[in-house]
């Protein structure tokens, strides 16, 4: 019988990155590049735990548990939302980071905050609201992301947004044009280092943290696996169709081989969700050694010297490629689905009805917003305004306006 002293010594022997020390090439949040807004430290909390801490106590982190990726909120309730994608992001995120002994915090920080920016109704709403925008600047949802914790966001006494670290802002920005990216620096408040903002990569061609690395390709494993979930869930894709495709097809197959009472006509769930946990940590394992091996290759011995090498944090050129047939596998047969493509259509419809709509009569919007845009200066700052309200929307709440505005009821809200 152990004695008690020996019951609560055993936690001690858990490997956590309190006893494990960071990468020399990892971000390391005593030495960040600051916040927009100077604030005293926090105590018992590094400054990528308080990021970390600050989207998930955001009114944006929460309406994400109503904005979905493939399928809208209408059409059922197991479906992943780009809440739960953002936590499975973070998740995958995080295993990979302790085995790098890069900065788990701000990974996770990067992988909640990124979609904070994505409209309702997923890639369709997006494309209509940047052609919406298209003589307004137009509209990137990474860069909407950063609006959000710059800008939108009211939580705090003595600034906007959430003023979040450089680092965390940056990591978010998976994608930017060079003209917002000229745009972004001109706006950000100039840095002692003289090494530029959040837009400076863009602009200079250089490379993000590997922290954000791994964030842009945990994003992409988590997206072929739940929409290979969603998909075959909806009926819209079937086992069979995927077994063709190399990455799942192999693992399907040595899945079966373990555990043949798979096979029967009633295990269908189990054998997708098998074959799927098995596709997941094949792809996970890859990224730690193809990774590993880049940046042994490139031996960076700093956050800066990270930036002037190619991505650093990447798959096998066998895996890049079985991933990149899935995923066009997954844009053929569900992205491009004539049932996907009608429901896409009707909400594309919304986005653009509801921008024409508070275009010209902003005081449709709700108070605050209607304010922002009777003071607007231009037509272009009331375009922004309106498309700042509409990023915001949920699903549900976009088709009821919808439908408050224009009488017409083009997708259900109410299930």
């Amino acid at each position: 019988m152990p004695t008690p002293q020996a019951v609560l010594t055993v936690p001690v022997a858990v490997d956590t990155m309190g006893a494990r020390p960071l990468a020399p090439y990892a971000c390391d949040p005593a030495q960040s590049r600051g916040r927009r807004h100077a604030e005293p430290p926090a105590p018992g909390r590094t400054e990528f735990q308080r990021d970390r801490d600050r989207v998930i106590h955001s009114s944006a982190f929460r309406r994400l548990v109503y904005k979905t990726q493939v399928f809208l909120n209408h059409e059922g309730d197991l479906f992943r939302t780009r809440l739960t994608h953002s936590l499975e992001v973070a998740q995958l995120g995080r295993s990979i980071a302790r085995s790098l002994r890069l900065n788990e915090d701000l990974v996770e920080a990067i992988a909640l905050a990124h979609d904070l920016g994505h409209t309702p109704f997923g890639h369709a709403g997006q494309d209509a609201l940047n052609t919406c925008m298209a003589e307004f600047g137009g509209f990137e949802h990474n860069l909407q992301s950063l609006r959000v914790v710059d800008h939108l966001e009211e939580r705090y006494p003595d600034f906007d947004g959430l003023n979040l670290s450089f680092e965390a802002r940056e990591g978010m920005l998976k994608h930017c044009s060079l003209r917002n990216a000229q745009r972004l620096e001109a706006s950000e408040p100039v840095h002692p280092d003289g090494r530029g903002g959040v837009g400076r990569r863009f602009l200079a061609r250089l490379q993000p943290s590997l922290e954000a690395q791994l964030c842009n390709l945990a994003d992409e494993v988590a997206y072929n696996a739940h929409d290979i979930d969603d998909g075959v869930r909806s009926g819209l894709i079937r086992i069979e169709q995927l077994e063709q495709v190399a990455l799942f097809g192999g693992f399907l197959r040595q899945t079966l081989q373990r555990h043949p009472r798979l096979g029967d006509s009633d295990q269908g769930r189990r054998l997708l969700y098998e074959t799927i946990r098995q596709m997941l940590s094949a792809q996970v394992y890859d990224v730690i050694e193809g990774s590993r091996t880049a940046i042994s290759r490139a031996a960076p011995d700093s956050v800066q010297a990270v930036r002037g090498e190619a991505p650093l944090i990447c798959f096998s050129a066998a895996m890049a490629a079985q991933s990149g047939e899935l995923k066009q596998f997954l844009l053929r047969n569900l992205y491009r689905h004539p049932q996907v493509m009608e429901t896409t259509l009707q909400a594309r419809r919304i986005v653009a009805d509801l921008f024409a709509a508070y275009l010209q009569t902003p005081g449709e919007m709700q108070s605050r917003f209607a304010q922002r845009a009777a003071h607007a200066p231009h037509a272009t700052a009331t375009a922004r305004v309106v498309a700042d309200y509409i990023a915001g929307m949920t699903d549900r709440f976009a088709v009821r306006e919808h439908v408050r505005l224009t009488g017409l009821r083009l997708l259900d809200a109410t299930a």
